[in-house]
């Protein structure tokens, strides 16, 4: 099989490597601002898309669809981002033979709407937040408020990835914040499309993996625990999830597998909930392979990618429910090129020196070398460290450590934010939710 690697950074490099594994071939699709980068030198082949400009290389469907044909590729894999759950490119992809290592377009397209996926999550009996179908105006909205009660948050029914997201906190507000989301909504996705849902107080976000082929397979590989989150943007992830009681990791499983099912998924998908005191909600599905993947891999060996490629070659999945077991634990730390000093504003520029840690259970996901430019053009991520012990605690302290041999110099970058939060008692001891760390910063 030939695969485009349509995408760029880390996730493009972990394809091409997967796909060499594999005994596959990788042709890597690249923008102006990437025609140097490492995962291009390392793909069989390379095509070029365009500019630099998101917009004009790796979010265009049609450059990618012309690099795939022109490279001779069988399949085209999105990564995370940018094209990765455009059903209409999927669907697009379907048209010209081509196959798309993602779920079918249909899938994408139920699932990535918001809000019917909340009722797709009601039919497969998987609790979800209270809340409303699409609101159309303000006194729609209104009126689901008082059904809903507040606070809320008003959603973005074609969002994902944490935005497209609007807290509201009584009904004083919601006419100016509706307004306000709806068209930021319609800028960002292309469709203004919103609804309401009740903000759970002081939740964990818990997210489970779900892999399913073509041979009626779906099983779960286990969770992940994402509440370090600064605007529903992740910073830290770990898995297992730190505390979780077994009956209700037993319940979580179970039900993002009955919804993988009762969609008819096909891939490496998410499946994310909210989890509080009186129970766990259902919040959205990612249809992609997710940035925090390295995590599920370190603790159950299960190569996530590998996996994507097995199933797009319509083979079974090399695994099965009875096969998949927890193995200590792991912590995944994104280092983004940004100043958290500064209201995290991005901080492009040269990478004049970039030492990475080393040692027993530590694994470093970056697409860049020292000498290198991070381009303002994308997305601020440097790397990803992630680090195994054979427990939580264990973990935590390979982490430190891989932060203090951690050396990046000509940008600022999160790295001295992650200092400080892994040698916090809270989160050493688990006491986190999705909104602690914006509390936590000030």
């Amino acid at each position: 099989m030939r695969v485009l690697v349509a995408n760029r950074g880390e996730i493009a490099l972990r394809i091409v490597r997967a796909c060499h594994e594999a005994g596959h071939e990788a042709v890597a699709a690249y923008s102006d601002a990437d025609k140097d980068a490492r995962w291009v030198a390392l793909a069989d082949a390379a095509e070029h898309l365009g500019g630099s400009p998101a917009g004009k290389s790796y979010l265009n469907a049609d450059a990618v669809l012309n690099a795939a044909k022109a490279s001779g590729a069988d399949a085209i894999h999105p990564g995370y981002g940018f094209l990765s759950e455009n059903a209409a490119f999927a669907r697009r992809v379907r048209e010209e033979g081509l196959t798309f290592i993602g779920p079918p377009p249909e899938v994408i397209e139920k699932m990535g709407d918001k809000a019917v996926a909340r009722e797709t999550a009601r039919e497969a009996d998987v609790p979800v937040v209270p809340g409303s179908g699409p609101v159309a105006d303000v006194a729609a909205a209104k009126a689901a408020a008082e059904q809903i009660g507040y606070p809320l948050l008003i959603k973005a029914a074609a969002g994902g990835g944490g935005r497209g997201i609007r807290p509201v906190d009584d009904a004083d507000a919601l006419a100016d914040v509706f307004a306000t989301a709806q068209a930021e909504a319609a800028s960002a996705f292309g469709d203004g499309t919103l609804y309401l849902e009740r903000a759970v107080q002081q939740a964990r976000h818990i997210e489970v993996q779900v892999l399913a082929d073509d041979h009626g397979h779906v099983v779960h590989v286990f969770e992940r625990d994402c509440s370090v989150q600064r605007r529903r943007q992740k910073l830290v992830e770990e898995a297992p999830a730190p505390g979780l009681d077994p009956a209700t990791r037993e319940d979580i499983t179970a039900a993002a597998v009955r919804l993988a099912r009762h969609v008819g998924y096909r891939g490496a998908g998410t499946v994310e909930f909210l989890l509080d005191d009186a129970g766990f909600y259902f919040m959205e599905m990612n249809t992609r392979i997710q940035v925090e993947h390295p995590v599920t891999e370190v603790v159950t060996g299960v190569d996530l990618v590998a996996e994507q490629l097995r199933i797009a070659e319509g083979k079974p999945l090399s695994v099965t429910q009875k096969d998949i077991a927890l193995d200590g634990a792991a912590v995944e730390m994104r280092i983004n090129c940004e100043d958290p000093d500064n209201a995290f504003v991005p901080t492009p520029g040269s990478l004049d020196r970039f030492d990475l840690p080393g040692g027993p259970g530590v694994r470093v996901d970056t697409g860049f070398t020292a000498g290198d430019v991070i381009s303002p053009f994308y997305d601020s991520m440097l790397a990803k460290i992630i680090c195994w012990g054979a427990d939580r605690e264990q973990a935590l302290a390979r982490a430190r450590q891989a932060l203090a041999e951690l050396r990046i110099e000509g940008v600022r970058s999160t790295a001295t934010l992650h200092h400080r939060l892994l040698t916090d008692s809270d989160l050493r001891d688990g006491a986190v939710h999705t909104r602690w760390l914006e509390t936590w910063l000030g």
